[in-house]
């Protein structure tokens, strides 16, 4: 009988392994996906794909036990060789090689360059063939970069006393209301995919008083645009003991804080590899609604169409007036109409016209809705019936505000948008590992 009493130690070394002072000459074994062979005549270069990037081997014919004719793109392999210092080699090592073992092949040639340094594929057909174009180092670099994003956001705020939870996606009723739900059918009862965790972090404000959550949320959307998608990841969290809704803001430029610290230390080779310029978030400007739309419409002459709601177009020029005059890629943008925003929302005492909620706009886009959530019960029913609304569906999310809810608040960030404005893409899509969309439930 065998005891397992951890995690197996291998004979294979990773990149990071590879690069320690004082191991070039030693003998090595690797392992890898063959990324490209550059035949060069005397020697050539295969290039294998590892999870920490691309590492670089020598083949030489008179020092190698095989054929290079044996080797190509996409096998699977494990090298024996020597390790030695190349400063043109990524990471500045390469292994000379010695003997190869292959652990598998491909039954078909590949059908995208995914080697090559841009693919220069249409979109289309990069998602079509997303489980080998996400292969390329570029595309693989994007979804390094959102892991970074993830891991800022949960390490800051579990370091601010928060609790991670897992709400279901499978639900009776929507948060937040309207027709853009997707509707099931559960062992013959209705139910819906949820739009947002919104009902379920609220009660747990009651448990935890502070909680967050990584989830997928789902839109019915019938948008078919460059910066919607039917379902995306949103990152969520929701705190009480709150005196404003500025804490909440407050406590989301900390989390980006934090990411972008994240980035600029551990994701270094990503963010040079894309080419990306992280923001400054030091700080960000706040400003009304109202004042937002006075001050885009006088500076770049533009009429106000919507006075309740902001079009994309003025969003943009909202990014762009205040980074040509306080240079911030980042804005907040507080108190929107209470007519656009969901019953939960506290109204504003001066103004209930308005509410003590924001969105926070990214280089011209909205990565993030949050605010003050209303949490006396009796507040709480007369918005439900004054917005023709009833409490049928709601009576667990209610039981919460029954029995006591201190002044909270929260919000949630559209990781897929987050990503995309961060490196620059001109579509959504480009940064979702398999979007879905009108169009697209595979791959």
């Amino acid at each position: 009988m065998e005891f397992l009493t951890g995690v197996l130690q291998k004979e294979t070394m990773e990149i990071s392994d590879l690069v320690r002072p004082g191991l070039e000459g030693s003998e090595v074994k690797v392992n890898g996906a063959i990324h490209t062979i550059r035949d060069m005549g005397p020697i050539a270069f295969v290039i294998l794909r590892k999870r920490e990037g691309l590492l670089q081997c020598v083949y030489e014919p008179g020092a190698a036990d095989f054929s290079l004719k044996d080797l190509k793109e996409a096998d699977t392999i494990e090298v024996s060789g020597t390790l030695a210092l190349s400063e043109k080699a990524p990471s500045g090592i390469e292994v000379r090689m010695k003997s190869v073992r292959i652990l598998s092949e491909p039954t078909e040639a590949m059908p995208i360059p995914v080697s090559k340094w841009k693919m220069n594929v249409s979109l289309e057909t990069n998602l079509d063939l997303r489980p080998i174009s996400l292969r390329n180092i570029r595309e693989r670099a994007k979804f390094r970069i959102q892991e970074g994003i993830v891991r800022g956001f949960r390490d800051f705020l579990t370091a601010q006393g928060f609790t991670e939870i897992h709400t279901p996606k499978i639900g009776s009723k929507g948060a937040e209301g309207g027709a853009n739900i997707f509707k099931l059918d559960y062992f013959h009862h209705p139910a819906i995919l949820e739009q947002s965790p919104q009902f379920y972090k609220q009660m747990m404000v009651g448990v935890f008083d502070r909680v967050f959550e990584t989830a997928p949320v789902f839109r019915a959307e019938k948008h078919n645009t460059k910066r919607h998608l039917n379902e995306y990841t949103s990152l969520d969290f929701e705190m009480g003991y709150i005196d404003g809704f500025e804490d909440i803001m407050a406590m989301e430029t900390g989390a980006l804080q934090n990411i972008m610290k994240l980035l600029e230390k551990e994701y270094q080779r990503e963010l040079k590899l894309l080419g990306t310029e992280l923001p400054r978030v030091d700080k960000i400007p706040c400003v009304r609604f109202d004042e937002a739309k006075r001050l885009v419409s006088e500076k770049y002459d533009r009429p106000i169409k919507n006075p309740y709601d902001l079009e994309p177009e003025e969003e943009v020029l909202i990014g762009k007036y205040f980074r040509e005059e306080f240079g911030s890629d980042f804005v907040f943008v507080t108190h929107y109409p209470s007519k656009k925003r969901p019953f939960y929302a506290m109204d504003d005492p001066a103004d209930p016209t308005y509410t003590l909620s924001f969105d926070c706009l990214f280089k011209g886009m909205e990565i993030t809705t949050g605010g003050q959530r209303i949490h006396d019960y009796g507040m709480l029913i007369d918005k439900i019936y004054k917005r023709g609304m009833t409490e049928e569906g709601m009576e667990h999310y209610l039981m919460a505000f029954k029995h006591g809810m201190p002044p909270h608040g929260g919000l949630g960030i559209g990781l897929e948008r987050l990503t995309m404005k961060l490196l620059g893409e001109d579509n959504v899509r480009e940064t979702t590992l398999f979007p879905r969309d009108l169009s697209r439930l595979e791959p």
